[in-house]
């Protein structure tokens, strides 16, 4: 299990690494753009249901920590997904990969 630490007050959620490799790879490439945009999420019945949002900005510090020390085979399809909601008005929104297209 994975963590995103998101900014200077030190805000952090643990997510699957292979998730965390996919949604590192679509953060980057926004932010290298300088572009800002949300990211939201559910929680699971185990975390009490509900969600969160975050505000994703180049001024703030972003983190990626793996547990694991082997960075995972990305998926396009997924990648691709996730690219769209996240160049959409609502953001980036947490979907699950394609089982079809699932990796190793």
């Amino acid at each position: 299990m994975g963590t995103l630490i998101y900014g200077q007050r030190i805000s952090e959620f643990e997510i699957e690494d292979r998730t965390l490799a996919h949604l590192q790879f679509v953060i980057a490439a926004k932010l290298q753009r300088g572009e800002q945009f949300m990211f939201t999420w559910s929680h699971g019945m185990e975390r009490g249901s509900g969600r969160s949002v975050i505000w994703i900005s180049p001024a703030a510090q972003v983190h990626f920590r793996f547990s694991g020390n082997r960075a995972p085979k990305l998926n396009r399809a997924w990648l691709e997904m996730l690219m769209d909601s996240a160049n959409s008005r609502a953001g980036l929104q947490w979907v699950p990969e394609p089982a079809d297209a699932a990796g190793p």
